[in-house]
């Protein structure tokens, strides 16, 4: 108990530690957001930018969304407990994405070296945010086992990853939106389940089930 105790506040203090920093020191204005986001910009390699355009549809919501009703109607037969946590922490999660934004304010970077058509805000990054947020919390909440879960989740972080990188490869997002994205993503999913108390070994038995 006190060592997920332990776990859960430094992922917390980390994660929040990583947003915070994303926000005060990323943008236009920032000399490493722009030299990150031009050693990543795909705009010269047209096999490179055709990955990430794939790579991108990960963190959209109509994949997303999909995805979480699909594990949400799975969960009402074999947990029907988690279904509610599912949808608030994706669900939830996507809400408070998008006040961010409107309280950040942050522009994008310039519209002439987008690779996609983008109108919106621009920190956090909503693919790298969202896709974290729900990927992760399907691997947590739909496997049985410890052991699955474990793997499912290392899979969920690096398909989040592959949907942040994009966003940064295709011109649309200064690295700090896709860091400050990914931070959110971690800090809101050990927040939910800390909160749910949605660990393994609280649940009872399902064995013959």
């Amino acid at each position: 108990m006190r060592d997920a105790r332990t776990r859960f506040w430094i992922t917390i203090l980390l994660s929040g530690a990583v947003w915070l920093a994303a926000l005060l020191t990323g943008g236009a204005d920032s000399p490493h957001d722009q030299a990150l986001r031009s050693a990543l910009y795909a705009g010269h390699d047209e096999v490179l930018a055709r990955n990430a355009i794939l790579l991108s549809w990960l963190g959209r919501a109509l994949v997303l969304l999909p995805l979480t009703l699909a594990a949400a109607i799975y969960l009402f037969f074999r947990r029907r407990i988690r279904v509610a946590l599912l949808l608030i922490t994706v669900l939830g999660g996507r809400l408070l994405v998008e006040l961010q934004k409107m309280f950040v304010g942050r522009d994008r970077p310039g519209v002439d070296e987008h690779l996609e058509a983008v109108r919106s805000l621009s920190f956090p990054s909503g693919h790298a945010a969202n896709a974290m947020i729900t990927f992760m919390a399907i691997a947590l909440l739909v496997p049985v086992k410890q052991r699955n879960r474990a793997i499912s989740a290392g899979l969920g972080l690096a398909i989040a990853l592959q949907a942040g990188w994009s966003r940064v490869a295709l011109g649309v997002h200064w690295p700090s939106d896709v860091i400050g994205g990914w931070a959110f993503g971690i800090f809101w999913i050990a927040l939910c389940m800390r909160l749910a108390s949605a660990r393994p070994d609280a649940e009872p038995s399902t064995t013959g089930r």
